[in-house]
């Protein structure tokens, strides 16, 4: 007979698992690049379709398994609900889609620069529509990452739009998804519902234009375009399932890993120019993520 698992031996299996499943989360999202570079021959849009198509058949299967089909069915009727993830449905698809075209079209650095400064952008949104006051750190770390943007945009003679966009439209994204009374993976499988439709549609007209990629290029290419919705849906629930089980300022320090994976195969996979301009740009921006960062574990604690 096993003995009986202490309260303290059940709190730390709990909290390994959740940095196991968040972790492999945020290295699916880091190294993602590698999986839509397999598919660099297909044009964004199309990748995204099948994305969404692909994932929202995946999506409905596991919210059968997990038996949130009454929410689900729930916030259909609810035209409130509904409103709000149609403007979310907005701005994932085109945070996805300028995503993976960048990463095909060779800005991947850019990329990483957008997911690194999210958290930085989702504290300027909070600020602006939320009313929540700056500390000082926070403000510190807000005027370096503009310095960054400022510094690159001046050396470089052109506006990061891409990173930018990126991070403004994934923290307007994870602002308004807060106003939902709905889970993450309701939400995103009514997110998806709500572009299959349209997708569908587009796939029909590239099937009848002879110009699809889908059972016309190769097998491997197949299975990648029917693989994006387990590879999407995959992480989102390693997520999850991590998210519940460790506390907030773990999962904001985690959360760089994505970035960073991005960052390292952009300049030693994939050789994306990286100039002293672009390096720069990046320390300030790593500091004030280091600034930020400190400062919410150290409010996490006293707040616990």
């Amino acid at each position: 007979m096993k003995p009986e698992e202490t309260p303290l031996a059940k709190a730390r299996r709990e909290t390994a698992a959740g940095v196991l499943y968040a972790g492999g989360a945020f290295l699916i999202w880091g190294l993602s690049p590698i999986y839509w570079k397999a598919m660099q021959q297909v044009p964004a849009l199309e990748i995204v379709t099948h994305r969404v198509v692909w994932s929202f058949l995946f999506l409905v299967a596991l919210t059968l398994v997990q038996r949130r089909w009454g929410e689900f069915k729930h916030v259909l009727k609810t035209p409130r609900t509904l409103l709000i993830l149609a403007l979310t449905t907005l701005l994932v698809s085109c945070n996805w889609l300028l995503y993976i075209w960048a990463v095909n079209a060779g800005y991947m650095l850019q990329a990483s620069l957008g997911y690194y400064i999210n958290p930085l952008v989702n504290v300027l949104l909070g600020m602006v529509f939320l009313k929540e006051r700056l500390r000082r750190p926070q403000a510190l770390a807000v005027m370096l990452a503009c310095a960054a943007v400022i510094f690159r945009t001046v050396s470089h003679g052109e506006l990061p739009w891409i990173a930018l966009t990126l991070g403004l439209t994934f923290g307007l994204y994870g602002l308004i998804r807060k106003v939902a009374p709905v889970s993450s993976l309701v939400g995103l499988t009514i997110e998806t519902l709500l572009l299959t439709i349209p997708g569908i549609v587009y796939l029909v007209f590239l099937e009848a234009q002879a110009t699809g990629a889908l059972f016309r290029a190769s097998r491997p290419l197949d299975l990648l375009l029917i693989g994006t919705g387990v590879f999407t849906a995959v992480p989102l629930l390693f997520f999850n399932l991590g998210a519940r089980r460790i506390n907030l300022s773990t999962v904001g320090l985690m959360q760089y890993i994505a970035p960073s994976g991005m960052f390292l195969l952009a300049v030693l996979v994939y050789g994306e120019p990286f100039s002293a301009v672009q390096l720069w740009t990046f320390v300030l921006i790593w500091a004030a993520l280091a600034i930020y960062s400190i400062d919410s574990v150290r409010t996490y604690r006293r707040a616990g």
